[in-house]
């Protein structure tokens, strides 16, 4: 399996490369984001009846043939334990009514589905740099969730130091404290003014300074890392097979999406020969993503633009993924990317739906995506039907995904809602939705009286840069 950047530059100085240098790489020469050739097919008959470590290998198999399957095995039985997840299914489905689930993805060490690929991320990390003596600086952002996700995974891991921009004053107190209560010598919070996209541009600005990268050996664990998405695909056949009775049943997942990482694991899934009938995608107030599904267009918003809402971790208005999904829906075309991205920078959109771009539209159409928003006052409404009806309490990121996915349910059809956080993170908007406190595991008990670690930084991505220069004096 090799693979090809979106916009057809260089991956590690090659036009196409195998997989453990698009884990160490980050983004390709041109900004662009790695795929790989091409889709293995699912074998779901042999697949369906393994355990998740035993799914795992076999899905990741299809994607990594650098690394002897025996060292796969023992990097993927060491990250999906009944210690780290607290479940020998890892990801559970719970049933709330026939034909509607839950898709429990969130119980990792910090409580979100991030933790599900970062695990295995950090993991692969340490074997890779390893083997080829190398050490790797990890620059990412975060809009809440990846970057405790991140930090918690390769804390203390040998080889690896990790740079992590958050937005200042945007994520739940939880959040917040989770990152910046950890006192490791090898993590750094950078708290910036400004909105996540702001973050995410920096990663990307100083990626693209191929000297700087060079020199300090920069990784990404962000969504623009492929290893992240390769590792959510896994759950989407684990949830299939516990949602239907038998192969070739459809199925509808709806999933709250901010940097489009998650959903797209399920279009890859269906691309593998998953029977995934529709993804539908859940917006918050940010809903460039469902403008662009309704009508084609394309629009991401500026900072001021960009909302902060109650659902933190999906107040994203340039979702990196998308990239990814629409090289698919483009043929694979790195000229057409290459365009579009152009248009992109010049006039701040692209319109799909025009007559020019017709077959890539039809494309889009037919890949089952729809999608809808969710504001706050649905989301307070929807975390209080699901806990009185069902007597589960969900998160406001969950809870958009349900409101969605129920605008969409029709009989004879099963949904299966992806829980993407715990409650305990985001405990303000469930006070407020059902008057009581959630409950949160006890190793967090004091998470926001403790000390805070972090540094404030303009959104400048040389302020970044000088920073980082100052941790290697």
């Amino acid at each position: 399996m090799r693979y090809v950047s979106t916009r057809g530059g260089l991956i590690g100085g090659q036009t196409s490369a195998p997989f453990s240098t698009v884990l160490l790489e980050g983004l390709a020469s041109d900004g662009g984001l790695s795929m790989p050739e091409k889709y293995p097919q699912a074998e779901l008959d042999a697949w369906r009846p393994l355990s998740y470590p035993a799914l795992c290998l076999e899905i990741v198999s299809c994607f990594v043939d650098d690394i002897p399957r025996e060292a796969l095995k023992t990097i993927i039985d060491k990250t999906y334990t009944l210690e780290i997840f607290n479940s020998d299914e890892i990801t559970p489905v719970r049933e709330l009514e026939p034909g509607l689930s839950l898709l429990c993805v969130s119980n990792g060490p910090t409580l979100a589905f991030k933790d599900i690929a970062l695990q295995l991320l950090g993991n692969l990390f340490e074997y890779v740099l390893a083997r080829e003596e190398r050490v790797i600086n990890i620059l990412g952002a975060t809009s809440g969730d990846t970057g405790s996700s991140a930090e918690y995974a390769m804390r203390g891991k040998r080889g690896i130091k990790v740079f992590m921009l958050s937005p200042h004053k945007r994520m739940s107190a939880f959040q917040q404290a989770q990152m910046y209560a950890l006192d490791d010598p090898n993590i750094f919070n950078l708290a910036i003014e400004g909105t996540f996209d702001c973050c995410q541009d920096i990663v990307k600005a100083v990626n693209s300074d191929a000297a700087f990268k060079a020199q300090y050996h920069l990784g990404a664990v962000n969504s623009i890392n492929w290893s992240r998405v390769m590792a959510q695909i896994v759950y989407y056949f684990k949830g299939y097979f516990a949602a239907t009775r038998k192969n070739g049943e459809p199925l509808d997942v709806a999933v709250p999406s901010g940097n489009f990482g998650n959903i797209l694991a399920a279009h890859i899934a269906k691309h593998m020969g998953l029977p995934l009938r529709r993804l539908i995608l859940a917006t918050n107030e940010n809903d460039v993503l469902d403008e662009f599904f309704k009508n084609g267009h394309y629009r991401p918003r500026s900072p001021e633009e960009t909302h902060a809402t109650s659902s933190p971790s999906m107040d994203i208005s340039k979702a990196s993924n998308f990239e990814r999904y629409l090289f698919d829906c483009v043929g694979r075309d790195d000229a057409v990317m290459r365009d579009l991205w152009t248009q992109l920078a010049q006039h701040g959109g692209f319109d799909l739906a025009e007559p020019k771009h017709n077959a890539y539209w039809q494309r889009v159409q037919a890949s089952g995506f729809v999608s809808g928003r969710s504001t706050h006052v649905d989301r307070l409404q929807t975390i209080r039907d699901v806990y009185h009806r069902y007597g589960v309490m969900i998160d406001p990121h969950t809870a958009d995904g349900v409101k969605v996915g129920q605008e969409y349910r029709e009989t004879g059809v099963p949904l299966l809602c992806i829980e993407t956080a715990l409650p305990a993170k985001f405990a303000a908007t469930i006070e407020e939705a059902l008057g009581q406190t959630p409950p949160r595991p006890a190793v967090y008990a004091d998470l926001e009286q403790r000390s805070q670690h972090y540094t404030v930084l303009p959104a400048d991505a040389e302020a970044v840069k000088t920073f980082m220069r100052e941790q290697f004096v």
